[in-house]
């Protein structure tokens, strides 16, 4: 089964994470990497590693750049990744024991979401499709990621993957006003009426950094995992504190502009 499989790596400035994700990797034949212009020792370390095929393209979305990558895929599977995803040596032994029908187009994987390597005990990071059938699967924009549509039977992996973003705060803090922005593009042109119960309270704004803290450290438990525990529970709710900031400043100011004269 392994033979069959190109893993697919989207990367940019991922020096802190990619060696660690590679290492993980060393048993596929080729190795995709969909660069949007590193400009750290990305490439660099990335030359270590003689399977891995580097393809440059100027970022424009999530999307696009997985899209973009699933066109070069030339095996019967791809295993579609972030540059801060390690496969666990469990999830590779039972990717190699898979003996897929035709009829499967693809498995979802759980994440054990880790701070500086450790693993915490909970997350609000969701399963996603990681291997799959190209021809069978598409990616849209979804708020500030991307969201995978495939057609067919998707069966679930016992296995897990660790998602182990290492980078610094700083560039997370930078990142998140980004993503605010998109995230509340994503809720306010919603209907309302096909909202889920999570993205009506986002979009009320005002509960969602309470909820956040509170599901983090008591729901998923934390509140056990000490320091990195708290410092993932802080995170989201930082996240949820400034997109709440930023649906309340558009309420405002659609309000305001209502009340001006004409």
């Amino acid at each position: 089964m392994l033979d069959q499989i190109t893993p697919m790596v989207i990367t940019y400035n991922e020096e802190p994470n990619i060696a660690r994700v590679l290492d993980q990797l060393t048993w596929a034949k080729r190795i995709l990497i969909i660069d949007s212009g590193s400009t750290d020792e990305t490439l660099a370390i990335i030359a270590r590693y003689p399977q891995a095929e580097v393809v440059t393209r100027k970022f424009d979305t999530f999307a696009a750049q997985c899209n973009f990558g699933m066109g070069l895929i030339e095996t019967p599977f791809v295993l579609s990744m972030d540059a801060d995803y390690v496969l666990t040596q469990a999830l590779i032994d039972e990717i190699t024991l898979l003996r897929p029908a035709m009829t499967v187009s693809g498995y979802r994987t759980a994440f054990r979401y880790c701070i500086y390597g450790h693993r915490l005990a909970g997350t609000l990071y969701p399963a996603r499709v990681t291997l799959y059938r190209p021809e069978r699967g598409e990616y849209a924009d979804f708020g500030h990621g991307h969201k995978l549509a495939i057609e067919g039977a998707v069966e679930d992996l016992r296995g897990t993957i660790d998602h182990d973003d290492r980078k610094s705060l700083r560039r997370w803090l930078v990142s998140q006003d980004k993503y605010i922005v998109r995230e509340a593009d994503h809720l306010l042109s919603m209907d309302p009426s096909k909202r889920t119960r999570i993205e009506k309270l986002r979009a009320m704004a005002w509960p969602a950094p309470f909820a956040a803290l509170f599901y983090t450290l008591i729901v998923k438990r934390c509140l056990f995992d000490g320091w990195p525990g708290w410092f993932y529970a802080l995170q989201r709710t930082y996240a949820e504190l400034l997109l709440c900031l930023e649906i309340v400043d558009r309420k405002l100011a659609g309000r305001q502009r209502d009340t001006r004269p004409s």
